[in-house]
C-alpha cells in the first residue's frame, strides 16, 4: 500500500511539473503579415506564460528563416522572434514549434497575399482634413456602448460631458452623406484603438492595444469598412497614434518586457510640458531629459523610443494599419516628447514602404520658429539633426485666428488682417510651407466661437483665409453647425455631440431641416467653398503675393505658372470702403472680369475710374473670366 501511495504521489508531481512547463502562447504581434514587404525584417512580439524560457523553431518554409530570437531583461512571459521574410516568399502558413522539456506545441502563423491598396495614397494641400471625435459625433450601434469585459463597462451618460458618450465607427458610416456633401477630402479620427482603461477614456488616448479597435467604437472590420466606404467617395483616412506613451493598463506596463520599455520606469514623473527645452541651446540636460521623458500624466507611461525593440514593434505597428486598414495617412500625436531621432527614424521606414503616404506631427509650439524646426529639412535643426516629420501643425495661426474671431474687443478693426499677414510672411521658415497643417481650433482647444455670434462676417472670413491660405487646412467637426465653447468646464465642453447622431435626440443637425437659419448659412458657405476647392492647382501647389492689409483691405493672390489663379479680398472693417484699387495692379489685370466662387458675380475689381467700394466685412474669392 505503502509503494502505491508512492507511485499515486510521485505521479501527481509529474503531472504537476509538467502542467507548470506546459506551452502557453496567448498572443502574437503582430497578428499576421504580408509576403513582398520591402523590409524583409519581421519582428513578432510572442506573449504567453513563461513563453521566455521556452525554445522556438520554424518549420523550412521557402524564403523565411529565423534571424534571432531576443529574450530581454523583463517579465518572463515575453519573447521577440526575429525573421528574414524574403523577397522570395510566398503567402502562406508558417508553423511555429515551441518547446519547454518534453512539451511541445505548434502554432500558425499567416503571412497574407499584399493587396492593390486603395491607401496609402497620401494627403497634401489639395485636401482639406475634417477632424472627429468618434464619440461625439453619432452611435450607430447602441448595443456596443456598454462593454462587460472592460474596465469601465458603464455604458454612455450624456449628462457627463467628460466620460464616454457612445458615438462609435457605424455612426460616422451612417453619415458618410453629410460628410461627403460638405466637401471635406479626408476624414481625421481621433484614436479608434482600444482604451481599456478604468475611466472609459472617450478621447481614445490611452492606448492599451496597439492592434485592436475598442469594441465600444466597433471592430477591426468595421473601421476597414468605413475606410472602404470613404474611398468610393473619393474620401481618405487619417489614422491618429500615439507612440509617446500608452495608457497604464496595457498589458506591458503591468507586465514589463525590459527594465527599460518605459522612461522613469521607477515611478511616475511628470513631465514639464516645456518643449522649448529642446531646442533651447542653452537648456539644461535636467530640464530637457524631464520633458522629453516625463509622463505625460500618471495614466499615461511614457515609453521610450529608443528601446529598439519596442521601436521595431511600433513601426510594424503603423505598416499594418496602413496594409490592414488602407489608411491614407498618419497623425502623430505629442510629437517632440518622443526620442526625436527614434521617430526620426520610424517617419522614414514608413516613408520608404509607401512613398505616397504622409505624415503631419502634434508639435504644439506659441512661435512658427517652433514648428518649423520639427518639419523635415529645417536648417534649424543645425548640427542637431534633422526630424524628418513631413508635416507641422500651425498652432501659433489658431492662437491669431481668435483675433479674428467676433467675439473679441478689438481697438483696431483690422488688426486681425495685419496680425494674419505678418504671421504668413514668416513662412519662408518652413522647408515646405504647403506641408504645414493649419486650422482654426481642435479637441484640444477652445473653439474659435466661444458663442454664437450675431452675423458670420468674421467667422467666414477666417474660414476663407483657412482654405485658400498656403497649406494643409483642418477643420474641426461641427465647426459647419458654429459649435463654440471654451474649456473652462472641461476638454468635454469643446467636444459636444452632434445633435441628430444620438437616440433621442429631438434636434438633427445632420439635416437643413433640423438646423437652424445660421447654422444652414455657415454649412452652406463652408460647403460651397470646399466644393469648389477640389482640383484648384492654385491652392494645392500655387505661389502667393500678398499685400499688406492697408485701411482695412487685405488682398492676397494664388497662382501657378501654367495660370491658374485665385484671387482673395477681405474687408476687415464694419462700414463700406472706397478703395483706390491702384495698388494691387501687380494682381489684378485693369479692366479684366473675375467671378465671385462665393455670389457667381461678375466682378471688375480694377475699373476704369481705379476705385472700387467693398461692403461691410466683404469677402470675395476671384477666379478670372476667360
Amino acid at each position: 500500500m505503502k509503494k502505491l501511495n508512492f507511485i499515486f504521489v510521485a505521479a501527481m508531481a509529474a503531472m504537476s511539473t509538467g502542467l507548470q512547463a506546459s506551452v502557453d502562447v496567448q498572443r502574437f504581434d503582430p497578428p499576421h503579415w504580408w509576403a513582398g514587404m520591402r523590409d524583409t525584417s519581421l519582428q513578432i512580439q510572442v506573449y504567453g506564460k513563461d513563453i521566455k524560457k521556452d525554445e522556438v523553431r520554424l518549420a523550412p518554409y521557402p524564403g523565411v528563416s529565423i534571424d534571432s530570437v531576443a529574450r530581454l531583461d523583463g517579465s518572463d512571459n515575453y519573447m521577440f522572434i526575429y525573421l528574414t521574410v524574403s523577397p522570395e516568399a510566398k503567402p502562406g502558413q508558417l508553423r511555429f514549434t515551441f518547446t519547454d522539456g518534453k512539451k511541445k506545441k505548434d502554432y500558425d502563423y499567416t503571412l497574407r497575399q499584399r493587396h492593390a491598396n486603395r491607401g496609402a495614397a497620401g494627403f497634401d494641400a489639395g485636401d482639406v482634413l475634417y477632424m472627429v471625435m468618434p464619440d461625439r459625433f453619432a452611435d450607430g450601434d447602441s448595443r456596443n456602448n456598454s462593454v462587460k469585459s472592460m474596465r469601465f463597462p458603464v455604458g454612455a451618460d450624456r449628462s457627463d460631458l467628460n466620460v464616454r458618450h457612445g458615438g462609435d465607427l457605424k455612426g460616422i458610416e451612417q453619415h458618410l452623406d453629410y460628410i461627403d456633401s460638405l466637401g471635406v477630402t479626408a476624414l481625421w479620427l481621433n484614436p479608434v484603438l482600444e482604451n481599456d482603461m478604468p475611466g472609459g477614456s472617450y478621447h481614445g488616448y490611452a492606448t492599451t492595444d496597439y492592434y485592436k479597435v475598442d469594441p465600444r467604437f466597433g471592430t477591426n472590420a468595421d473601421y476597414a469598412r468605413l475606410i472602404s466606404s470613404l474611398h468610393d467617395r473619393g474620401i481618405k483616412t487619417v489614422m491618429d497614434m500615439i507612440f509617446n506613451h500608452c495608457g497604464s493598463e496595457h498589458i506591458w506596463f503591468r507586465e514589463r518586457p525590459s527594465s527599460d520599455w518605459f522612461n522613469f520606469s521607477d515611478g511616475y514623473r511628470q513631465t514639464n510640458y516645456r518643449l522649448s527645452t529642446i531646442t533651447d541651446p542653452y537648456a539644461s540636460d535636467y530640464d530637457r531629459k524631464l520633458s522629453v521623458d516625463g509622463w505625460f500624466v500618471k495614466e499615461m507611461p511614457d515609453l521610450n523610443q529608443r528601446n529598439p525593440h519596442l521601436m521595431k514593434y511600433l513601426v510594424q505597428n503603423s505598416i499594418w494599419w496602413v496594409e490592414e486598414a488602407e489608411i491614407d495617412g498618419i497623425r502623430m500625436d505629442t510629437y517632440p516628447y518622443a526620442d526625436k531621432d527614434a521617430m526620426g527614424d520610424w517617419c522614414d521606414a514608413v516613408l520608404a514602404e509607401y512613398p505616397d503616404f504622409n505624415i503631419v506631427g502634434e508639435c504644439w509650439f506659441g512661435t512658427p520658429a517652433g514648428e518649423a524646426y520639427w518639419q523635415k529639412g529645417s536648417r534649424l535643426a543645425g548640427n542637431e539633426g534633422d526630424t524628418r516629420l513631413p508635416v507641422v501643425m500651425d498652432f501659433p495661426l489658431m492662437i491669431l485666428s481668435r483675433d479674428l474671431a467676433p467675439y473679441k474687443e478689438q481697438t483696431d478693426p483690422w488688426n486681425g488682417l495685419n496680425k494674419i499677414y505678418d504671421h504668413i510672411a514668416l513662412d519662408y521658415i518652413y522647408p515646405e510651407p504647403l506641408n504645414v497643417l493649419r486650422f482654426l481650433d481642435n479637441h484640444d482647444t477652445e473653439r474659435v466661437i466661444l458663442e454664437e455670434p450675431e452675423n458670420l462676417n468674421a467667422w467666414k472670413q477666417a474660414v476663407t483665409m483657412l482654405l485658400t491660405l498656403p497649406g494643409i487646412p483642418q477643420i474641426y467637426y461641427g465647426t459647419e453647425l458654429l459649435m463654440a465653447g471654451d474649456r473652462k468646464p472641461g476638454d468635454g465642453n469643446v467636444r459636444r455631440d452632434v445633435p441628430g447622431g444620438f437616440p433621442g435626440d429631438k434636434v438633427n443637425n445632420f439635416l437643413p431641416s433640423g438646423r437652424t437659419d445660421k447654422q444652414n448659412e455657415a454649412y452652406d458657405f463652408l460647403s460651397t467653398l470646399l466644393q469648389w476647392r477640389k482640383g484648384k492647382k492654385a491652392l494645392s501647389e500655387g505661389k502667393m503675393t500678398h499685400f499688406m492689409p492697408t485701411n482695412g483691405i487685405y488682398l492676397y493672390k494664388r497662382f501657378t505658372p501654367e495660370g491658374d489663379e485665385v484671387t482673395v479680398i477681405l474687408n476687415g472693417q464694419d462700414n463700406e470702403l472706397d478703395v483706390d484699387m491702384s495698388r494691387y495692379a501687380e494682381a489684378l489685370a485693369k479692366g479684366a472680369a473675375y467671378r465671385d466662387v462665393l455670389t457667381g458675380r461678375k466682378i471688375v475689381p480694377l475699373n476704369e475710374s481705379g476705385t472700387y467700394r467693398f461692403r461691410p466685412r466683404e469677402i470675395m474669392v476671384l477666379e478670372p473670366i476667360d
